[in-house]
């Protein structure tokens, strides 16, 4: 995977074949549309090439109004390369590149600069200034420069089309599975350990408090989770939430509980996937209360991976 911030130091090598947009997540859409770019680049010997924006440009230009993003930049990339892309240019996104004309774009650095021979638009989307950049625009366009350019139909799901909105929607309300199958795959966050007030160890169940790089966790509650470890996903259960039974946090907290675990993850950057939801959180009237609550959780937890089986349901597909 070659990864380049802007275009002007890309080194291009051989003719492309590329998509452009944000790819928030990088849902079921998403994954068509990189899958055609893929497919498309083997078939001609070009170079599967992804143009996205970093920040989101709704964060710049109307920022009131901007989503939290389901991913990190560098997730988003390291996903783009499971799909089959080769080469991911990062533009930053600022006031005064949203004022180019679409039209210049494709001159300057779509055909110019990255040499296209075929560009793939999700359905709907658009770029340029005031984004006039649309499939029309971009099939006139391509003509009169000799590259080809089609729209990649949408995905749909239950009669609805699948969108970053609707998986950010899914997760506040903590249907999980659901927002999995938009997905493709279990939602997951990932971040730092940090070290908590050891009330989990105190119970008998040691946690990893996690500070999540991703701005969208999904609702306060207790899930069936995966957490990737040392290269290998290993079955855990996640709190989310603030601990109502030791008082009020501010903020929610991420902990999970590994089962079969007891290393030290301190300082380690943690993988977690949520799976299933189990409950929502409550407050207990006593220790004791929690405690059993908790084996309960976990029982329902080994119940969920010995029904699913755990390597096919913590598959990164």
């Amino acid at each position: 995977m070659r990864l380049f911030h802007g275009t002007d130091n890309a080194e291009i090598q051989r003719p492309t074949v590329l998509t452009l947009g944000v790819f928030d997540g990088l849902h079921l859409g998403h994954q068509l549309i990189m899958r055609t770019v893929a497919d498309r680049a083997r078939e001609i010997g070009a170079v599967p090439t992804v143009i996205t924006f970093d920040p989101h440009p709704r964060a710049v230009l109307h920022p009131e109004s901007a989503p939290p993003l389901l991913q990190t930049l560098d997730q988003k990339v390291e996903g783009f390369g499971v799909l089959g892309i080769e080469q991911t240019i990062v533009i930053r996104f600022t006031k005064e590149f949203s004022r180019i004309p679409a039209e210049n774009f494709l001159r300057d650095v779509v055909k110019d600069r990255l040499q296209a021979k075929e560009v793939y638009l999700g359905r709907g989307f658009a770029f340029g200034r005031d984004r006039e950049g649309n499939i029309d625009l971009l099939r006139r366009v391509s003509s009169e420069l000799g590259f080809f350019a089609d729209e990649v139909p949408e995905v749909r799901l239950r009669n609805h089309r699948v969108s970053s909105s609707r998986v950010r929607g899914l997760l506040v309300e903590g249907k999980v599975n659901l927002a999995r199958r938009l997905l493709g795959r279990p939602y997951g966050v990932e971040g730092p350990v940090e070290r908590g007030a050891k009330r989990g160890r105190s119970l008998g169940f040691p946690t990893a408090n996690l500070h999540p790089r991703n701005r969208v966790i999904p609702r306060n509650g207790v899930y069936v989770t995966g957490a990737l470890i040392e290269g290998k996903w290993r079955r855990s259960v996640t709190n989310v939430g603030v601990r109502p039974t030791f008082g009020t946090n501010m903020e929610p907290t991420v902990e999970t509980f590994v089962m079969d675990w007891d290393g030290d993850l301190y300082g380690d950057v943690v993988r977690v996937r949520f799976l299933h939801r189990l409950r929502a959180e409550q407050k207990f009237g006593s220790i004791t209360e929690l405690q059993k609550q908790i084996e309960h959780d976990i029982s329902r937890a080994q119940s969920y991976f010995a029904r699913s089986g755990s390597q096919h349901t913590l598959s990164l597909a």
